[in-house]
């Protein structure tokens, strides 16, 4: 999956103009990171690529139960 980019300098300046101290917003920031770093998120990019995943998966069965219903036909 992809790496989100974080800018912890701006999130924690953010945080001191908002009147958080200097030990808050380092913390606030910290725990935020450690967040997104234990996060799995998707992107479009792992999205489409399930997407096609799943697409060939469901071509593949299609051809199959087509090839097993021609099958029992030709037998009859």
């Amino acid at each position: 999956m992809a790496t989100i980019t974080f800018d912890t300098h701006l999130f924690i300046k953010t945080l001191r103009n908002a009147g958080f101290t200097d030990q808050q917003a380092e913390a606030v920031s910290h725990a935020f990171k450690q967040a997104q770093t234990e996060a799995e998120l998707a992107t479009r990019t792992d999205l489409r690529e399930m997407e096609y995943r799943l697409t060939l998966k469901l071509g593949s069965m299609m051809v199959a139960a087509v090839a097993v219903v021609a099958a029992l036909v030709k037998l009859s």
